[in-house]
């Protein structure tokens, strides 16, 4: 089965009501790392939402099965070792892949340079430079389930079967895709916010 790709504009603040009804969507492990603060919830929360929109469209579940974290943080599903996916948020913006094989997805929105980050990560002259760096390398670290600190001095080339692709998804972000060559058809299903929220609190 082809890759999955979906991605959501987030355009103004949850509602307590909706911020409460993503809440209870979340695996179980995933709650108490939320926090309590507002304006950091609603990207993971939205993040997680587009993730289960996903699997349900694709495997037909309507909740998430147990998950859980490997030791180098990539989260997992036990009981369905043939299902992979990688999600991503950032200010504004979230998206979230899946497919039958390893991949990594990351999303950014430019934005100045992290002074320390700028240093140490070569081969960038603009902001955008140094963006589509990063989530070339986070994408595929992501992918692998190894932390971006791997490759944040030097990227190794691709490995045999790995595909990178990077893709468009707003203006003002930068977005990076890593999976096995082929999978990906090219396609992203874009959504409104409101979009994804129909899907889960639509009645």
């Amino acid at each position: 089965m082809a890759m999955d790709v979906w991605a959501a504009e987030l355009a103004r603040p949850l509602t307590a009501a909706e911020d409460a009804a993503l809440t209870a969507l979340l695996p179980p492990e995933r709650r108490g790392r939320l926090g309590t603060a507002t304006e950091h919830r609603r990207e993971p929360l939205c993040a997680y939402a587009l993730l289960l929109a996903m699997l349900e469209h694709r495997l037909g579940w309507k909740t998430f099965p147990v998950l859980e974290t490997a030791a180098v943080g990539k989260p997992f599903f036990p009981g369905f070792p043939r299902v992979h996916f990688s999600l991503s948020h950032t200010a504004g913006l979230v998206a979230a892949a899946v497919d039958d094989c390893p991949l990594g997805i990351d999303v950014e929105k430019l934005g100045p340079v992290p002074p320390r980050l700028g240093r140490r990560l070569t081969g960038w002259t603009t902001e955008e430079d140094f963006f589509r760096l990063w989530v070339r390398r986070e994408a595929r670290v992501k992918r692998t389930g190894g932390g971006i600190f791997s490759m944040l001095d030097r990227e190794p080339p691709l490995e045999a079967g790995e595909g990178y692709w990077p893709l468009e998804l707003l203006p003002g972000f930068v977005a990076g895709l890593a999976g096995t060559e082929g999978n990906y058809t090219g396609h992203v299903r874009r959504l409104t916010m409101e979009e994804l929220l129909e899907l889960h609190l639509g009645g």
